[in-house]
């Protein structure tokens, strides 16, 4: 497979920004093969083979990842050596994110609408479009908490069940917010009278900060809490295949996955927290 060559794993955890443009690579490839070759399914296929792509180097760096369990006894230097993988996996989300909405702001308004349908339904679903975030209460978040964890448990699944399985789900989350970030973007500059191909203005610069900050304030913590949550499941995944359940080394991994899982919650409370009573002051 090409895309196992392009970049070696370690080299990517100490060079998270080659692994950004990577995810540029791979976003850019899937959307345009989707809809090269399916057409009206692009916008369901270009997540698929964007996952594709990425799921070689993530699958490596997470048995790398579990290697370290076996010989490093201290869990403050374990966490220390995760950190790397996880500015890999976030390099590679911010990368796909900023692609996706890059071509979604660019292209021109029928095929973007074609390629990003599904991404499209879903922000209509959301209620993005039509009356953005206004969430003020306890009830909001324990609402937004919830669909929060479901997808948590998710990430923990595939990336048990597959290895690196929660790229998958990751990666979706990448193309909504990526089209979101678009649509916001969009809305923005129509307000405005501001159009794509004039002149970079102070009033151009201000629409996009505003779309990026609007989702990243909450987004940032809230997919890092998945991505250490499909780190913890995929080291256990491994360690299943690699080791025998009842080895000193296993009960370690154990308690290292732990760890990171109540990390992930911690964080994602936070980022439901940001997300209704932060952001909508913020925005």
């Amino acid at each position: 497979m090409v895309f196992e060559d392009l970049i070696d794993p370690a080299n990517a955890e100490s060079h998270p920004r080659a692994v950004f443009l990577h995810s540029v690579i791979y976003v850019s490839l899937g959307l345009f093969l989707g809809w090269w070759i399916f057409g009206e399914y692009a916008s369901l296929v270009a997540v698929f083979l964007t996952t594709m792509a990425a799921i070689p180097l993530m699958h490596s760096i997470i048995r790398i990842e579990e290697k370290k369990d076996t010989v490093i006894g201290s869990e403050k230097n374990l966490l220390k050596e995760h950190s790397k993988a996880l500015n890999v996996f976030m390099a590679y989300f911010i990368g796909a994110t900023l692609t996706f909405a890059f071509w979604y702001i660019i292209l021109p308004r029928d095929l973007s609408t074609a390629m990003f349908n599904v991404q499209e339904s879903t922000l209509t679903a959301l209620g993005v479009q039509v009356t953005g975030f206004t969430f003020a209460d306890f009830n909001t978040f324990l609402s937004i908490l919830a669909n929060n964890l479901k997808v948590l448990l998710f990430c923990i699944l595939f990336s048990f069940l597959y290895g690196a399985g929660a790229i998958f789900i990751l990666t979706w989350n990448a193309s909504v917010i990526g089209s979101a970030i678009g649509v916001t973007i969009l809305k923005g500059m129509a307000e405005l009278g501001l159009r794509l191909h004039e002149n970079f203005s102070l009033n151009h610069l201000t629409v996009i900060s505003y779309g990026l900050l609007r989702y990243t304030v909450h987004g940032i913590p809230e997919i890092l809490a998945y991505f250490i949550a499909g780190l913890a499941g995929g080291i256990i995944s491994v360690a299943a295949i690699r080791h025998d359940f009842r080895t000193k080394r296993y009960r370690q991994i154990i308690t290292d996955a732990s760890v990171l899982l109540l990390l992930s919650f911690i964080i994602l409370v936070l980022a439901a927290f940001l997300e209704v009573y932060v952001t909508p002051v913020l925005f």
